[in-house]
This record gives structure tokens, C-alpha cells and sequence, in this order.
């Protein structure tokens, strides 16, 4: 079986989700949630881990650190076995507890590490329970989790004091009143308009802008075996918006507001090269092209088909999908 990438270094941060084996629950009562934060937070002072956010589900959890020494691996080894003996101790059982290792995306701090926390906040109104209740029964049962770092965030009094506050507030105006009212605020939001980051994460372990994308494959991935790594392959074969819409741009002979205005083939080859070559999904493709998503998978599918039958516009893909392969 392929290994999963695993990168770490002094100071990166990641997303870290870890499921019950079998999907069945890892914490039976809150006898078993207040144990799992106790763990945490003498796992985290033994690793010298910074902790942002985190929430607690029934067969699942989700955190967000930042580890300075680059040792993620030993920390999540030494808190997750411990957390294990625990409670099949406990319970009187033997065996995994965990659905086989976590799963770690490593992030770009500068740009989704307030993103992050957000979304893990939203987790609990994600259940198919709450699919059908309203916004502001969404929003009180928010307010309610007492088993997230939520509150923390909105109420002073709620703070805990192994999670470090000002990172994430920073973007917000700071750990003050200010801050956790601008915070509050966006989690609102988010429960109005939604917020996803699936669509946003590179080979299935990376969640970041170009310039970051980019600096991890010349520093970690070169040389990786694509075949021990099948996610090395999809990562690098990503290529930044701005080299993809040049290359096109010196192709075509327009550039991209002309491109932008076009309603034919030369929009429909931006919007499909910038999804299949820059590993974008239609949502950013479109904010680039100033349409809708569904005008994206439209623009893409016509393309297929003009390409079947239009030579000159088959031969300029497949020039640009050349030059983006070198």
C-alpha cells in the first residue's frame, strides 16, 4: 500500500481529523471528552505544540496546530496511543480505536489559518440532524458546543488556557473585544453562505496559495517517488494561475481581459486549462472569469466537444497542454 505523504518542518501547521475505526464513537460519554483534553493538553506541553482550535464529535475529531520543532509525527503518535490505553482501559476493550492513521493537510498559514478555525467551529451543525433546522437554530446550537474552541474565541470568560487565541484573532482586530465580535460575526456568516475547503485542498494533503504550493514542491517533494507517493503526482503537476494565463496569453496573442470578454473557444480553453492544469475548481475559476461556477463546467464541456470537430482549436489546446508538461 502507498504510504500517505507526511511533510514536516520547524513551524508548519496542519489540519488534523481522526476517525473512529469502523466509524463508531470514540468518546462515550464526557467522562471520556474531558480525559481526550487532558491528554491533549499534556501531549501538547511534552512537543512544545502551539494549539489553535479544535472540536470533539461523536466518532471524530478535529484540531488545528502549529509545531515549531517539526514533529508532528511523535506528537500525534504519543497522544493517540495514549488517549487509546485510556479508553480501552476504561471501557474494557481491546484493539484500534482509530480508522487507521490521522490525516494531516498541511496549510498555508498566511491565508488559511483563520479559515481553518472557522470551519473546524462549524462542525458540529454539519451532522444530518441539522441539515434541515434553521439559521438561527444552527447559531444556537453553536453557541451551546460546549466541546469545541468556539466559545473561547467570542467570550473571555470561555477561554482555555492551553489554546493560543491571538493567531487567529490577529486577523480579526486582535484578542479583544473587537476581535472576538469580528469573529463572531464571520461564524455567522459562514453558517449563512456555507463554508468549504475541500475543493481547495492539493493532492489530498496540502491547503495553501501558488507561492506556498510552489515553495513545497522545490523544498520537499523533489526527488519523492511518484509511485510510493501518489499524491507527489497530482502536486506537482499543478502549475500557478499566473504561469498558466502568460503561457495562454503567448499563445492566443490576447490577453486576459480579452480573453474574459470572449464567449468562445479562448474563454472555454482558460477556464478548462486553469482546472486541469491548475488544479482550480470551477467557484475560483469563475471569480476569475467573472462568471458562475456553472458557466465553468459548461465552457468545459463545450470545448470537449468543439474539439472534435474544430481542428485549429484541437491543435492550440494541445500546444499550451504541451509547454505546461515540460
Amino acid at each position: 500500500m502507498a504510504r500517505p505523504l507526511r511533510i514536516q518542518y520547524p513551524g508548519a501547521a496542519y489540519h488534523i481529523t481522526c476517525r473512529g475505526n469502523e466509524r463508531k464513537a470514540i468518546f462515550r460519554d464526557d467522562k471520556d471528552r474531558k480525559a481526550f483534553l487532558d491528554i491533549l493538553h499534556h501531549s501538547l506541553n511534552i512537543y512544545t505544540i502551539q494549539f489553535y482550535s479544535y472540536v470533539l464529535m461523536d466518532n471524530h475529531f478535529h484540531l488545528l496546530v502549529e509545531t515549531p520543532l517539526g514533529n508532528l509525527g511523535e506528537f500525534m503518535r504519543h497522544f493517540n496511543i495514549t488517549y487509546t490505553g485510556y479508553y480501552n482501559r476504561r471501557h474494557k476493550r481491546v484493539g484500534h480505536l482509530y480508522q487507521g492513521r490521522y490525516k494531516s493537510i498541511l496549510i498555508d498559514k498566511q491565508e488559511y489559518l483563520s479559515i481553518l478555525s472557522r470551519y473546524i467551529h462549524l462542525n458540529p451543525i454539519r451532522t444530518e440532524q441539522m441539515k434541515k433546522k434553521t439559521e438561527k437554530e444552527k447559531i444556537n446550537y453553536l453557541m451551546r458546543y460546549k466541546w469545541s474552541s468556539l466559545l473561547g474565541y467570542m467570550d473571555e470568560r470561555e477561554k482555555e488556557e492551553f489554546i493560543d487565541y491571538k493567531v487567529v484573532l490577529q486577523e480579526y482586530g486582535g484578542d479583544n473585544e473587537r476581535g472576538r465580535k469580528r469573529y463572531r460575526e464571520r461564524i455567522y456568516s459562514d453558517v449563512t453562505d456555507g463554508l468549504e475547503i475541500k475543493d481547495k485542498i492539493i493532492g489530498q494533503s496540502i491547503l495553501g496559495g501558488d507561492t506556498f504550493i510552489d515553495w513545497i514542491k522545490e523544498r520537499f517533494l523533489k526527488g519523492k517517488q511518484e509511485r510510493e507517493h501518489p499524491s507527489v503526482r497530482e502536486i506537482k503537476r499543478y502549475r500557478a494561475k499566473e504561469e498558466i494565463l502568460k503561457l495562454i496569453e503567448q499563445e492566443t496573442g490576447k490577453d486576459i481581459e480579452e480573453m474574459k470578454r470572449d464567449k468562445g473557444s479562448m474563454r472555454q480553453i482558460v477556464m478548462d486549462i486553469l482546472y486541469r492544469f491548475g488544479g482550480m475548481k470551477g467557484v475560483d475559476i469563475g471569480r476569475i472569469m467573472g462568471v458562475d461556477y456553472s458557466t465553468v463546467s459548461q465552457g468545459r464541456k463545450r470545448l470537449r466537444e468543439k474539439i472534435q470537430r474544430d481542428k485549429k482549436v484541437k491543435m492550440l489546446v494541445k500546444r499550451i497542454e504541451q509547454k505546461l508538461s515540460i
